[in-house]
C-alpha cells in the first residue's frame, strides 16, 4: 500500500507558472508507473501527463510543450510543472499511481487560472 499527496495548486494568472508535487508514503512508489489527471467542473476526469516507473513520459495533446512531468525516485515525490497556464486549465489535479491490479490516487489540488 501506498499514500498519495499532492501539493502546490493554487490561484495564477494566464500565462503564469505553478509546480505541483505529489509525494508517496513508501518506497514502493519507486515500481509504480505515475500520471497525473485533472477534472474540471462538469468534466470527465482526463490524463495529462504519465512518468513510467523508468521516466518515459508522455502528454496529452493539450498540454505538450507547456507541462512537464518529473519524478525523483529517492525522494518518492513527482512533480508537474506547468508553463504559459490557459483558463482551460482550471481543475483539480490527482496524483495517480499505478502497479498490476493496485491503483493508487491522491485527493487533488486545485489549481485556478484566472485574472
Amino acid at each position: 500500500q501506498v499514500q498519495l499527496a499532492e501539493s502546490g495548486g493554487g490561484l495564477v494568472q494566464p500565462g503564469g507558472s505553478l509546480t505541483l508535487t505529489c509525494v508517496g508514503s513508501t518506497a514502493i512508489f519507486r515500481f509504480l508507473n505515475m500520471a497525473w489527471y485533472r477534472q474540471a467542473p462538469g468534466n470527465q476526469r482526463e490524463l495529462v501527463a504519465t512518468i513510467s516507473n523508468a521516466g518515459s513520459t508522455r502528454y496529452a495533446d493539450s498540454v505538450k510543450g507547456r507541462f512537464t512531468v518529473s519524478r525523483r525516485n529517492v525522494d518518492n515525490t513527482m512533480n508537474l510543472q506547468m508553463n504559459g497556464l490557459k483558463p482551460e486549465d482550471t481543475a483539480v489535479y490527482y496524483c495517480n499511481g499505478k502497479s498490476g491490479p493496485s491503483d493508487y490516487w491522491g485527493e487533488g489540488t486545485l489549481v485556478t487560472v484566472s485574472s
